[in-house]
């Protein structure tokens, strides 16, 4: 039987969000391209770099949202397509091959093989049991990377210069960049948003809610779960191109649990199942992370709790909040 079959058990109420206007989401894009505006006219000009940063988070953190907050599957290895999609980008670069439409077809095969077989094996199982083999093939992959003593082994990759778009170097302009980032942002919560409201998308949520009750129509639940998987990895992979870009660095920290911990936390800081909250969820991490740091060296003390207590008395996350306050109320 084909996903376009009408026996799939879809929540109305799931499907209702799909064909709403994303008002909340274009909102937000709109004043992020106007940041660089905001930056020329006084606002300190390290948030260009902060919100740079950010919105390549905000990837990655939608691409878990994808088989998180609509598949259900809680990874704890999502950071390793951010550190496969870093290294690919830095060992091509140092080896003179920087031209990004090369870079990008390696970057995205690399993730959409290591999900494909790591997804084969991970989805044969559930719960606790998942979480534990993506977090080991996660570390699997980190410690291979501090392994790689030619370039640079657990000191980490120095990257002297950043990819180019058809010989232009597009990426080494601050603004051009955060436009190149901003793109790629709002191409990817389109991809999703659109394979989200798909036939594709409302068996994956629905394989969410009764597994059973969807293979007994005729799907084959693992195989759409493995499909959303390597989506969400590839889409994870180009946050690592970025960020490598970005830094002029690559670590085996990219892919460390602790990373993937934190795309976890902002995933559900901005609402879990929500796609723009993913990207909100990403902001709001990295803006408390710069402003607590600035203020102590042990921010990570304070920081930890707070984002507890919010996550227990806030249903929702930041969506949530704002859609009790009155704003989103239909997006």
């Amino acid at each position: 039987m084909s996903i376009a079959s009408p026996s799939v058990p879809a929540p109305a109420a799931a499907a209702a969000p799909a064909k709403r206007r994303p008002v909340v989401a274009i909102v937000l894009f709109a004043l992020l391209a106007l940041l660089p505006v905001a930056v020329s006219l006084g606002l300190p000009s390290h948030w260009l770099t902060l919100v740079t940063r950010a919105m390549i988070f905000a990837i990655a953190a939608l691409s878990l949202d994808l088989i998180l907050g609509v598949g259900g599957l809680v990874s704890f290895g999502h950071a390793a397509f951010v550190g496969i999609g870093a290294y690919a980008t830095g060992i091509m670069i140092t080896e003179g091959r920087g031209e990004a439409l090369l870079i990008l077809p390696v970057v995205l095969g690399l993730c959409a093989l290591f999900a494909a077989v790591t997804g084969a094996v991970s989805l044969r199982t559930r719960g606790v049991t998942f979480i534990m083999i993506t977090l080991a093939f996660g570390q699997m992959v980190y410690f291979l990377a501090q392994a790689l003593s030619a370039y640079g082994g657990d000191d980490g990759l120095t990257l002297y210069e950043r990819s180019t778009v058809l010989g232009f170097d597009v990426f080494k302009n601050r603004i051009g960049f955060f436009y190149v980032v901003l793109g790629v942002l709002v191409a990817c919560y389109a991809v999703i948003s659109v394979i989200v409201a798909s036939r594709f998308g409302r068996v994956l949520r629905a394989a969410r809610e009764n597994a059973t009750r969807v293979a007994v129509t005729g799907f084959h639940v693992g195989r759409i779960r493995l499909v959303a998987y390597i989506i969400s990895g590839m889409i994870a992979g180009l946050s690592g191109f970025l960020l490598a870009n970005q830094t002029e660095f690559v670590s085996p920290a990219y892919m460390s649990w602790p990373r993937s911990g934190e795309l976890i936390f902002m995933v559900v800081l901005g609402g879990v199942g929500s796609l723009h909250g993913a990207i909100i969820g990403a902001l709001a991490f990295l803006f408390a992370e710069d402003v607590l740091s600035g203020l102590t060296e042990h921010w990570k003390v304070i920081f930890g709790p707070m984002i507890v207590l919010f996550v227990l008395f806030t249903r929702g996350g930041l969506v949530g909040l704002m859609r009790k306050l009155g704003v989103g109320r239909h997006d």
